[in-house]
């Protein structure tokens, strides 16, 4: 019996992966279900919390596990200052003469007077006396300021009032004072790439086994900010997924801009003080429900653009650079099928945002927030991980390596990418090789995995740009190609696959589907629906609200008919019989003004019994007198066809002379069926010869 325990215990994962992480990382690791049982009752970063866990609680032992928790607790009781307990701290100090505290702190070099100086985070002191070898053991303290353990001492001068009476007697820093990169890249090639993905998902919180492989994937592109400079991230998706909860909570480098309302100033830079805004000052600056995101000034979304664009913006008479992410994360109010047969996937930005290509175009990666589990109490891991200040460090320290031309040795794009997709596209290769495979130990295989997921990403953000800008964004069938075979591998984007509005089959009579353009300037579908009762030559529509413009067209259609229905079949009467037809705008942009020909087809569908062909869409438009009326844009019409389900299009014979200017793949991935005449036009969509 204890052979089989003790064989059992040899292949459990979750031993053999905590006994490697006590072998090769002892002291920069934490038991998370200690994080979560201090967290709850401590209002501490966790970052701060873990770092003393580590210190107190390095054991696999229950005894010294339970005195290393009560340590932690009554030192975190005792010591740390809250902000609204700034000023009783400092009576104690003065009274007693001494105290210990934890808090941030930051340093400076006083140039004038040459000596650095300390400032308190809670305490809410500053040009505090610091002696220059605490700044040269932890250089932190000049580069954001670290979280210490501080002997104060109070000594007021009579003779010299004017000297701080406040002194650092020892400085004990709580978090990482530095990390030894090679030490964690030797590290590395001791764990499998899943097991190295599962710590690295645990140091997050997470426990990576109540996971698929696809939503750790997942998972792990959102610490790609964190170790990659200058990297633009957006994920929306409903709530509870934890989208915003890595940069709040996991790294002290990173900062979560909740509520969405900011100024160019804080942003970005201070033309009043000469001060850099927070993205001189994080890692990776995240932006919480993406639609309140407003700024002050008229000018900020277009400095935002340059900045995420080139890494720099300019501000009065200089140009700045800097290095922070950014990051854009909301929620996702209905099901994806319903926005992308409404709208777009960047709906819920702000309208100054959301219709701005030019902004769209420079996120590298969009996350499909909605594949993500909504958290369970079960998702959060009891097991040993990193230290999250020492997992931060580390990111931190690996934004200075460069990993984006890793594919070029297996691997080179597919034609379809332009230089922004190749750069936002090389820059997630390399941010999932320095999470995953940092001592550049990997193979083809795995990088084919990464090439794979991170083109998957872009593709996303360019599809939705093709739906907002048309034929300028055409080209989304993203590509990889072998080096070695020259085979080519393409990406697809999983939402993409179902839900199209054009069904296939044969529909009811009466039923027809129009592509053209609605009031708000973008190409949509519209179905028309249509019922045939005795009467006395009554036309009723439904679905147009009070656009005269769409009501007259469809006037124009049911006058065409009482004066050419019998060149079209006797079988269609507008004096017996009465029509009603519902017209719905499925794309949610507005009703158009082209409903004229295929009003005219419907009515004739319905009063003959006959279906239109399946998979059809009637482009074009007539005029009261039967003219002919072309198709606007004709290139992106035939695009919002392809991407909605239609495989035949009706066309004006007008149309042919613009198929030069339409790519000849999307041609080709049509039967087009032209017509001359509004007669033709009934008789060819019907199948009639």
């Amino acid at each position: 019996m204890r052979e089989d325990n003790v064989l059992e215990e040899v292949d459990n994962p979750t031993v053999v992966l905590n006994k490697k992480l006590r072998q090769f990382f002892d002291g920069k690791i934490v038991r998370k279900d200690l994080t979560k049982s201090i967290k709850e009752g401590a209002n501490v970063p966790i970052y701060v919390l873990e770092f003393l866990l580590g210190q107190y609680c390095s054991s696999d032992d229950p005894e010294i596990i339970e005195e290393g928790v009560g340590t932690v607790k009554r030192i975190l009781a005792d010591n740390f200052v809250r902000p609204d307990e700034a000023q009783k701290v400092l009576s104690i100090l003065r009274e007693r003469g001494s105290y210990t505290v934890i808090d941030r702190i930051t340093a400076k070099l006083n140039i004038k007077q040459d000596r650095y100086e300390a400032e308190f985070s809670n305490l809410g002191v500053s040009n505090i006396l610091l002696s220059p070898s605490h700044v040269s053991d932890y250089d932190r303290l000049l580069v954001g300021g670290i979280w210490c353990i501080v002997q104060l001492e109070y000594m007021f001068d009579e003779e010299d009032k004017r000297s701080n009476p406040i002194l650092v007697r020892k400085l004990t820093p709580i978090q990482m004072p530095h990390v030894d990169l090679d030490e964690y890249k030797e590290a590395r090639a001791e764990f499998t790439t899943e097991e190295w993905m599962d710590v690295l998902l645990r140091s997050t919180g997470m426990e990576s086994d109540k996971f698929s492989d696809r939503e750790k994937w997942l998972l792990l592109a959102r610490m790609i900010p964190l170790v990659e400079n200058n990297f633009n991230l957006c994920e929306l998706g409903p709530r509870s997924t934890g989208k915003s909860h890595i940069y709040k909570e996991i790294s002290p480098n990173s900062i979560l801009v909740s509520g969405g309302q900011t100024t160019v100033a804080n942003l970005f830079y201070n033309m009043a003080r000469k001060t850099v805004g927070l993205v001189g000052m994080w890692d990776c600056v995240a932006f919480d429900e993406v639609a309140g995101i407003t700024f002050k000034d008229k000018d900020g979304i277009q400095i935002m653009k340059d900045y995420m664009a080139s890494g720099s913006f300019a501000r009065g008479k200089e140009e700045k650079a800097a290095s922070a992410s950014m990051v854009f994360v909301g929620n996702i109010n209905q099901s994806v099928d319903v926005l992308l047969k409404t709208s777009h996937l960047f709906d819920p930005f702000p309208e100054a945002m959301a219709y701005d290509t030019a902004f769209l175009d420079r996120m590298h990666c969009y996350v499909p927030g909605w594949e993500i589990p909504k958290y369970r109490p079960d998702f959060f891991t009891d097991e040993y991980a990193f230290i999250t200040d020492y997992l931060s460090e580390v990111m931190r320290e690996m934004r200075k390596e460069q990993f984006g031309d890793v594919s070029d040795k297996y691997f080179k794009f597919g034609s379809n990418l332009n230089q922004r997709d190749v750069i936002a596209v090389r820059k997630m290769i390399s941010g999932f090789t320095k999470l995953l495979y940092p001592n550049g130990q990997y193979s083809k295989e795995d990088i084919a995995e990464i090439m794979t997921i991170s083109l998957e990403m872009r593709r996303r953000v360019k599809e939705q740009l093709k739906k907002i800008g048309g034929m300028e964004f055409y080209d989304v069938n993203f590509s990889y190609v072998d080096n070695e075979t020259f085979e080519e591998n393409y990406v697809s984007v999983m939402e993409q696959g179902g839900g199209k509005l054009i069904p296939e089959g044969l529909t009811k009579p009466g039923h027809i589907y129009t592509i053209s353009r609605g009031k708000s300037g973008m190409t949509g579908v519209y179905r028309l629906e249509t019922q045939v009762l005795p009467g006395s030559g009554k036309f009723e529509r439904t679905g147009l609200g009070s656009d005269r413009e769409a009501k007259e067209a469809t006037n124009t259609a049911f006058n065409y008919l009482k004066a050419n229905g019998k060149s079209i079949s006797s079988s269609v009467s507008t004096t017996t019989k009465d029509y009603i037809i519902n017209y719905q705008d499925l794309n949610g942009i507005g009703m158009t003004s082209k409903l004229t020909l295929p009003s005219l087809i419907a009515i004739c569908s319905a009063a003959l019994g006959k279906p239109a062909l399946s998979s059809m869409a009637v482009l074009g438009d007539i005029s009261i007198s039967g003219t002919i009326i072309n198709v606007d844009e004709l290139a992106s019409t035939l695009q919002v066809c392809l991407d909605n389900g239609a495989k035949k299009v009706l066309l004006p014979i007008t149309a042919a002379a613009d198929l030069g200017t339409v790519p000849s793949d999307l041609v080709g991935a049509f039967s087009l069926i032209f017509y001359s005449t509004p007669q033709e036009a009934v008789f060819k969509a019907l199948g009639v010869e």
